[in-house]
């Protein structure tokens, strides 16, 4: 097994144990064991168990940024651009679960409070596509006048939940419903007098 292949069956196996067990039910020997690789192997990729869990975020942004931006086009109005993130990204967490469920412990755990503190107050380099989204819609008068984190909150707090319960297998969200829920997100950010 290549270094690289070694590093990427320990992130895999990670990626599956903490998104079944949490962080705390995931400790490096499990992950050590269910990777194939010895527990002192882990630590010639990931110096403890917080950098591991901070790389294997930025390993997952890294992958499903380029499905999301996929077709994007920054030209278009506001709300082509929101729909077409709203659904880009909702599909790629009904299609990855495991992504999903990592992704949503990670932001509500201490590592995703200070990532999306400083995302959201422009700290933290790289994609920040939905801040110029919102921050366009803003300027624009396309969007209501709310602080980023109310908007971030109102138009992707809906989508996290349904995009939750499609994985729990409380709703299924084919086409239609998956194009009517990204448009009442974008009701619920839009002023009034925006179509």
């Amino acid at each position: 097994m290549s270094i690289n292949d070694k590093r990427e069956e320990i992130v895999r196996a990670a990626l599956e144990l903490i998104a079944e067990n949490g962080f705390h039910g995931a400790p490096m020997a499990m992950i050590a064991d269910k990777a194939g690789v010895g527990a002192g192997t882990i630590y010639r990729y990931f110096e403890n168990k917080d950098v591991l869990i901070v790389e294997l975020y930025k390993d997952l942004e890294e992958r499903m940024y380029p499905v999301i931006l996929d077709g994007y086009a920054p030209d278009e109005p506001t709300r082509e651009r929101f729909l077409h993130l709203g659904t880009a990204l909702l599909r790629y967490f009904i299609e990855n679960p495991l992504d999903f469920r990592y992704l949503e412990q990670f932001h509500n755990s201490p590592y995703g409070v200070e990532h999306r503190r400083d995302k959201i107050l422009g700290k933290k380099e790289g994609i920040n596509v939905f801040c110029e989204l919102f921050e366009d819609g803003i300027s624009q008068q396309m969007m209501k006048d709310l602080p980023l984190v109310i908007l971030f909150a109102l138009a992707f707090g809906p989508l996290l939940s349904v995009a939750r319960d499609h994985i729990l297998g409380f709703v299924i969200l084919d086409d239609l419903l998956i194009t009517r829920t990204i448009e009442a997100c974008w009701d619920g950010i839009k002023r009034q007098s925006v179509c």
